[in-house]
């Protein structure tokens, strides 16, 4: 018999078989057994380790995130450009075609037919696979180029043009899903399925925390500028998932407390709270020198972390001290809680306090109809803040390790969902192409990856799947996307999943 079997009958069986021997596939025994030994070494070493875990969350020692993450077995697998991230989601997708993908020649194509050369059996949706045209619908904006790269931009964004040589745009993104959920997931969690970890877990669960104060991971989710074709959002986009509760995104209210049950119940007073997490924690410790389970110990940590952020997080939402100046950077909006333009400035508080994944959520992109007037009322709204976020981190030398990602789950089509007159029209969901982009954070600045066929439709230079952009973020914050895994149901689970993933290399700095 395997010795081992020996120390784990002896700890965890009795009598009678070990789990070893009993009928169960090999790689699942072996996964079995991982788990259990390091439950044996965890409790055998339970004292020493939760005690230094506890210290370091605490700021007892001198741990640094990096070392508390390299005591859990991850460290940065090279030197990282950067050091935190910053993801602005737009949820509903943005299109291209108003955005960042400047089609000029549509103009002369208005109301023509998409040829089927060009469309090649897409599978559509229900929402235009019954059209008996598809009408080519020309932008109605004008587009200019900004900056000494030429970044071709639409007058629908003047602020953010005014920043074109800090980003990289990307042209050629695609992805699997046609439809907004599973497409939210690809681009959030690296699968159409929820319950996978999301982006930021992993990065916490990589590389720690940079703030024993602050969660490693917050999500904003910003007031609605339009009240129509609405993604919804949930928890499920910020999840740990299958890893540790600890590494879930934070996600902060624009209304009360900024976390829910913050603050402590009328009559308890900071002592009393202080003295019920020493006696919880207490009972969580010895509960973990019987049992081993490492859960005992984020627990633990959650409830330290809970503490601290009472003090942490109201000072973090003072904007009291923030200056005339950057009031006039980022508009009058983010004087209002909740708003996009509020939650970039929090993000530049955040970045500033070392939180080490920020995600602000937008919503509203789903421009099935009406889509010109739409795009103003939208534009708008994220326009000079996502501007003044770009400028501030650089003017206080945050944005040369502070990555910023901006984009949706997938593009629109170039021909018009129902309807099209020379000043109206809608754009159906369109996975082939879509457009993003990066900035900060070890990105080449000024310069222009992928391009698009006339009609906007096809990939014609360096495609760029979701999967992509995962695996160079995570590279850009000094992970291996291969190596960043978790064992889970027999297998080594990553971000990227099991297809083909690459960094974009052409984009880094």
């Amino acid at each position: 018999m395997d010795p081992r079997n020996l120390d784990l009958c002896s700890d965890h069986c009795g009598e009678g078989p070990s789990i070893l021997d009993l009928p169960i596939p090999s790689e699942l025994k072996q996964e079995w057994w991982n788990l259990a030994t390091r439950r044996q070494f965890l409790s055998r070493a339970g004292k020493s380790l939760a005690w230094a875990g506890l210290s370091a969350i605490a700021g007892r020692s001198g741990f640094s995130g990096l070392a508390q993450a390299a005591q859990e077995g991850f460290v940065p697998h090279f030197a990282p450009k950067a050091k935190r991230a910053i993801y602005l989601f737009m949820a509903g997708a943005p299109s291209q075609l108003e955005t960042w993908d400047y089609k000029p020649d549509l103009v002369k194509r208005f109301n023509e037919d998409l040829p089927e050369s060009v469309r090649g059996g897409q599978l559509l949706t229900g929402m235009t696979a019954s059209q008996s045209r598809f009408p080519v619908a020309p932008s109605v904006f004008n587009f200019n180029q900004y900056g000494h790269a030429g970044h071709w931009v639409s007058d629908l964004l003047p602020h953010t043009a005014k920043v074109a040589d800090e980003f990289a745009v990307i042209r050629s993104m695609h992805t699997d899903a046609i439809n907004h959920e599973p497409a939210i997931l690809l681009a959030n969690s690296g699968n159409m399925v929820a319950g996978k970890p999301s982006i930021g877990s992993w990065v916490s669960y990589g590389l720690g925390s940079m703030n024993e104060d602050l969660p490693t991971f917050v999500v904003l989710t910003s007031k609605l500028p339009i009240y129509k074709n609405i993604q919804a959002l949930s928890s499920r986009l910020w999840s740990s998932g299958f890893l540790s509760p600890e590494h879930a995104g934070v996600a902060l209210r624009s209304g009360g407390d900024p976390v829910i049950h913050l603050s402590n119940p009328k009559g308890v007073s900071r002592k009393l709270r202080r003295e019920m997490i020493d006696g919880v924690s207490e009972m969580n410790r010895k509960l973990h020198e019987k049992i081993g389970d490492p859960e005992t110990n984020a627990r633990i940590a959650q409830y330290e972390m809970a503490f601290r952020m009472q003090a942490s997080v109201p000072e973090l939402t003072d904007l009291s001290g923030e200056p005339e100046s950057i009031w006039e950077m980022y508009g009058p909006k983010a004087k209002e809680p909740g708003t996009y333009a509020y939650n970039c400035l929090m993000a530049r508080r955040m970045a500033e306090r070392g939180v080490r994944f920020t995600q602000i959520f937008h919503r509203g992109w789903d421009t099935h109809t009406d889509l010109p007037n739409s795009m103003k009322v939208l534009c708008e709204d994220i326009d000079r803040p996502t501007a003044a976020l770009i400028a501030d981190l650089k003017q206080r030398g945050l944005l040369e390790d502070t990555l910023v990602v901006w984009g949706g789950e997938f593009g629109r089509t170039v021909y018009s969902q129902g309807g099209l007159s020379a000043d109206n029209y809608g754009r159906d969901h369109h996975p082939r192409c879509f457009s993003m982009w990066m900035a900060g954070g070890g990105v080449k600045p000024g310069m222009t990856y992928g391009e698009t066929d006339d009609f906007s439709y096809n990939i014609t230079r360096d495609p760029m799947h979701i999967r992509d952009l995962n695996a160079t973020i995570l590279h850009l914050l000094g992970m291996n996307h291969e190596k960043l895994t978790f064992k889970f149901q027999g297998l080594d689970q990553k971000l990227t999943g099991t297809q083909p993933a690459r960094v974009i290399k052409e984009l880094l700095a």
